[in-house]
């Protein structure tokens, strides 16, 4: 312990720090506090000025999280909610997106981009959910059937992309069947936990105690939620599939436990996303940017020119859904194409996927940079572009044959999810 150093990660808590302080400071730049973090963590880290290396101290908050950002996901995600019309046209549209994924992914490997087109069609798939809310809400849209259609859309991309990764790209190597065995074990401790969590509310003495502690130093209910979260991560591990899945899968957990949202305590959330994002969460987008390899994004003109080769396709497999699909919903095509932008962000799991594909080898260090970068792109330029196309027009109008109305829409995260 006594060679442990902690200059590194002073250095990247002074930065997540500093990015939404700064950006506080200017109000009209609407920055969001992950992008500053993320460029300022490339300057400070081995492709920048060479100030931060990651060490033991720094590799393993950033890995908390990266869990913790998983965990907050599934969290945000009312899956009780996803039901009727606008279940269905989601599941569609993030089929399609899958499927225009593929082929791209073919495209792109046949022009020696890529190697696995499956890989890059579940990594163009996904959207940042903790993106879209925070857009919606600024705008006023999100209470609309237009917002709560979005919602939605991220949300099953946010839990199709997870799933489908375990399943196709597993760290064992074991087969599909294997996988759906596996994913199969997991939910089943998912539902013993669930079954016995309920069984104990009927416990007058267990409540007693839990309300008695969740104030104190103790803070057992946020106790309990981190067992949770460490706890499935341990479990995906040992079964050899994606610790994300895990940590994802305990926040869904928690969402459902807690599915009124005070029944627990009414502060239970605010606390767990306090942690998250006070805590944890900035530690690894700072990390994740000083492990950004520039000199792979710089190292040919061919690698640097797949940055806005991605970021193209994530417009084609994720904004092209909406576009078909969308403008009944959306009320009119303007709306669909503002829809089709937004649907397009993705940051978190295309960092966390191409850190997977680099370990398993079906991505280079080269194509996973430009992957990020593109991501990072989409994060800057979507969010704004939809925000003023928003606030140009008039408010989204409500689109009655969707029949939406019973559909809640999570709160904003804060941050990306």
């Amino acid at each position: 312990m006594t060679d442990l150093q902690f200059t590194n990660l002073l250095i990247v808590c002074a930065v997540a720090f500093a990015a939404p302080f700064a950006l506080g400071l200017v109000p009209a730049l609407r920055l969001p506090a992950v992008v500053l973090e993320l460029i300022i963590g490339i300057v400070i880290g081995p492709s920048g000025l060479g100030w931060v290396a990651i060490d033991d101290p720094v590799a393993v908050l950033g890995l908390i999280g990266l869990g913790y950002l998983l965990f907050l996901s599934g969290l945000e995600i009312e899956f009780d909610k996803l039901r009727g019309p606008l279940l269905r046209l989601a599941l569609l549209s993030f089929v399609v997106s899958i499927g225009l994924g593929v082929v791209v992914g073919l495209v792109l490997t046949a022009a020696g981009q890529v190697r696995s087109p499956l890989f890059v069609a579940i990594v163009l798939s996904a959207t940042s959910l903790g993106v879209v809310v925070p857009v919606l809400k600024d705008s006023g849209a999100i209470a609309t059937p237009f917002g709560q259609l979005l919602v939605a859309a991220a949300s099953i991309a946010d839990v199709g992309t997870i799933i489908l990764l375990s399943l196709f790209f597993s760290r064992d190597g074991s087969g599909i069947a294997a996988t759906l065995v596996l994913l199969g074990l997991l939910a089943l401790l998912a539902l013993a936990i669930t079954a016995t969590v309920s069984a104990s509310e009927h416990s007058r003495r267990i409540g007693d105690v839990l309300t008695r502690l969740q104030d104190t130093t103790a803070q057992i209910r946020l106790r309990a939620a981190f067992l949770l979260l460490v706890g499935f991560a341990a479990a995906a591990q040992a079964l050899g599939l994606e610790v994300i899945l895990g940590t994802f899968i305990a926040g869904a957990l928690v969402s459902v436990l807690d599915h009124d949202k005070v029944m627990s305590h009414p502060l239970f959330r605010t606390k767990l996303e306090a942690a998250g994002f006070g805590i944890f969460v900035p530690v690894f987008f700072v990390s994740s940017g000083i492990r950004f390899d520039l000199g792979a994004l710089t190292s040919s003109a061919s690698t640097a020119a797949r940055v806005p080769i991605f970021l193209a396709c994530l417009l084609v497999v994720r904004g092209a859904p909406a576009l078909l699909l969308y403008r009944r919903a959306a009320g009119s095509a303007r709306r669909a194409r503002i829809a089709a932008v937004l649907q397009s962000t993705s940051l978190p799991f295309i960092i966390a996927a191409t850190a997977v594909g680099t370990d398993l080898g079906v991505l280079s260090a080269g194509t996973a940079t430009a992957l990020v970068a593109a991501g990072l792109l989409s994060v800057l330029l979507f969010p704004l572009i939809a925000l003023t196309l928003l606030q140009r027009g008039e408010a989204p109008a409500p689109a009655p044959a969707l029949a939406m109305e019973d559909v809640m829409v999570p709160p904003a995260m804060g941050e990306l999810g």
